[in-house]
């Protein structure tokens, strides 16, 4: 996916995309590199940009914590799985300066558990936030919606696909 950085952060975003991807080739997987692009892109379109102050190993480490917080990176029983103390030793960083950051990056982008935007692509028929909308004033779980409503849903931007419609989809 391409993204709009501006020329003044061009050089900082490539700097420490290049840094994480050497990461993500090691220790994760493309799906985790295209999902911390996407959060330095966002970081660098910030005014003023927060990608200006620090070092550019820091901001790596850090992106790579906060997009495995949100999609559970140090639970074993997921793969890719890798503790922080892994993170932030491969970047030479503390980890009370690696856990700083990541916390004002979450607190920027306003990054939670099971935020949609920042899910992977993978997990996220898996995330129960993708999926509860709110039909006639009740919450409802959009996948277990007919699939005429499923497709409203879609055609409004509200879902990333329609549930219904996709093979072999588990719960």
């Amino acid at each position: 996916m391409s993204q709009r950085i501006p020329k003044a952060m061009a050089e900082k975003f490539a700097a420490i995309t290049t840094l994480t991807d050497a990461f993500c080739d090691e220790k994760l997987n493309a799906e985790y590199r295209e999902i911390i692009h996407q959060v330095i892109g966002a970081l660098a379109r910030k005014r003023p940009s927060p990608l200006l102050r620090g070092m550019e190993k820091v901001w790596a480490a850090a992106a790579v914590h906060a997009v495995g917080r949100v999609n559970f990176l140090d639970d074993p029983s997921q793969t890719p799985h890798c503790k922080p103390s892994v993170i932030y030793g491969y970047f030479g960083i503390a980890e009370s300066t690696g856990q700083n950051k990541s916390r004002e990056i979450r607190e920027t982008l306003k990054m939670g558990p099971f935020s949609p935007e920042w899910t992977l692509p993978s997990r996220l028929t898996k995330n129960p936030l993708v999926w509860m909308l709110q039909v006639n004033g009740l919450m409802v779980d959009i996948r277990h919606a007919p699939l005429e409503v499923q497709r409203i849903a879609f055609e409004k931007g509200l879902i990333p696909f329609i549930p219904a419609e996709q093979p072999n989809q588990e719960e």
